[in-house]
């Protein structure tokens, strides 16, 4: 039976972070701890992370990733040097990771990790996925755990990020340190259930445009021309932007069907470019010739009252039940990195406290990433720009 605790804290030094982390959620208790999640700013070193938990916590294992910021149960942190955790304890888990993972072998990447992860343990219910934030098929990384475990699978997580720029993102998994990796952890504990919902604050605007070329998720034309030229002509943007000036506002949106949208509480679903090769758009997910993708804005107003929502559908289908752990995947496009116009103290409060019990949150993993993986309609999606909370009861 898993058992979960969580941390977090902003502090310059690495080393430091860490022993605080483990020192607030195990209480000098590491004996027992059998798992450690960490998701840290970008200016930690990651190698540091590894090295101080083996040494601290040798029988553990350990998995990391970059973000844009933390959210744990001391609250909202969007610093370049924050640290979060989750620990825990139990052994009815399966950890896999990979290494040199891009958007043209996705599927394949992850088929092997589905297929080692059903190798080590039987029951597997719910995979918490971390892939890079960077070149990603993330479809087919749905298909593939599909694959071997069934669309009745729960997929939740989220792609790593660095501090809005898509330069470069991090995974770390045992004794290794990715730029362009994934890692998949498997949980098959009996006792517990998981509930997945997400949503974003983005109204789409305008004609769409229509991509006219694409090579699985590389977008090379739109309506004809070249697609990032093109892309960077919509937004109003000079010829030698990046895509993270493009990030803050170039949020692109496909239309959902009626019954989908109602339940999403939006008639689009976004997607975030974060690398560009020349003309060339890397696009998150596969997207054909044909796709129509509209530019939006963001509505303080609607994440505000979709959030509130969302957390009112988690609680009201899981009475009386009270949740042992959340982990959360928020968009680094809905944190102050963005526009530093949202309230986030107000928001996470929001969101939190409907469910702590008897005065407290629950261990509580949140960090501002690239994407988030959670169910809609059913259905494992992935998602950009969204809030998206992986609540789990027992």
């Amino acid at each position: 039976m898993l058992t979960f605790y969580s941390a977090s804290t902003r502090i310059v030094n690495t080393r430091r972070g860490v022993l605080e982390c483990l020192e607030i959620a195990c209480n000098h208790d590491y004996q027992d701890i059998d798992l450690l999640i960490f998701h840290a700013a970008i200016g930690h070193d990651f190698n540091e992370i590894l090295k101080v938990c083996k040494e601290i916590v040798p029988h553990a294992k350990v998995v990391a990733a970059s973000c844009c910021g933390v959210v744990g149960r001391e609250g909202v942190s969007e610093s370049m040097k924050d640290i979060a955790m989750m620990a825990v304890k139990g052994k009815d888990y399966a950890l896999v990771h990979t290494n040199d993972f891009y958007g043209h072998n996705s599927y394949d990447k992850t088929l092997a990790m589905a297929q080692a992860m059903a190798t080590q343990k039987q029951g597997i219910n719910m995979i918490y996925f971390l892939g890079s934030g960077i070149d990603i098929a993330n479809d087919q990384c749905i298909a593939a755990f599909e694959q071997v475990f069934g669309p009745e699978v729960t997929i939740f997580g989220a792609t790593s990020s660095d501090n809005m720029k898509g330069y470069v993102s991090y995974q770390a998994a045992e004794d290794n340190v990715y730029e362009h990796g994934a890692y998949a952890i498997g949980f098959c504990d009996p006792t517990l259930t998981l509930d997945t919902q997400a949503t974003h604050g983005f109204i789409a605007i305008g004609e769409p445009m229509e991509v006219t070329r694409s090579n699985g998720h590389i977008i090379q034309e739109i309506n004809g021309k070249p697609a990032w030229s093109e892309y960077l002509n919509r937004l109003g943007l000079e010829a030698g932007s990046d895509c993270g000036n493009t990030i803050p506002i170039g949020a692109l949106a496909e239309a959902l069907p009626a019954a989908v949208a109602k339940e999403y509480g939006n008639d689009h679903i976004l997607r975030v470019v974060t690398k560009h090769d020349g003309d060339d758009m890397y696009y998150a997910t596969t997207c054909p010739v044909g796709t129509k993708l509209w530019l939006t804005v963001r509505d303080e107003e609607v994440i505000f009252r979709e959030m509130d929502r969302i957390v009112k559908d988690i609680n009201e289908r899981n009475k009386p039940k009270k949740p042992v752990a959340v982990f959360h995947a928020d968009c680094l496009a809905r944190g102050r990195f963005l526009t530093d116009r949202i309230l986030k103290e107000e928001l996470v409060f929001n969101m939190q406290t409907p469910f702590y019990h008897d005065g407290n949150c629950p261990p509580w993993l949140g960090m501002y990433g690239f994407g988030e993986f959670a169910k809609l309609k059913g259905k494992n999606t992935y998602h950009n720009y969204t809030t998206a909370l992986y609540v789990i009861y027992r």
